[in-house]
């Protein structure tokens, strides 16, 4: 699950039960739209998250173009804390014992070029 995912996931659990329009939650996670909508449509064809499209009637007396909102499904809620945790865990292990091993040039005697001895 990419980074910019689970940012989309996480602004749609703050409050499971809210409505969120596309533009809305581009602010929130702070990603372009050209990278959010594909993220939403791909949730909402796993079954994660719905999406209904705004009345007509008030986007024309606001004056702007109509919204479609989204909101996280139960499943889909159930589904994205669980991942989410999961991803959390994988993180917080320990590094494997062969990035402890590898070495590093000790910095130069000062005083001396790289490769004189003293």
């Amino acid at each position: 699950m990419t980074l910019q995912t689970q940012l989309v996931l996480r602004a749609l659990l703050e409050d499971p039960a809210r409505q969120r329009y596309g533009l809305e939650l581009c602010e929130l996670v702070g990603l372009p739209s050209g990278t959010v909508y594909p993220i939403l449509a791909r949730l909402e064809q796993f079954g994660w998250v719905d999406s209904t499209w705004e009345d007509p009637t008030v986007h024309e007396n606001a004056g702007r173009p109509r919204r479609r909102f989204y909101r996280i499904t139960q499943d889909g809620a159930v589904q994205a804390r669980e991942t989410l945790a999961r991803v959390y865990r994988s993180r917080r292990q320990p590094l494997p014992g062969w990035v402890g091993a590898v070495v590093r040039p000790s910095p130069p005697t000062r005083g001396h070029r790289d490769g004189e001895r003293p």
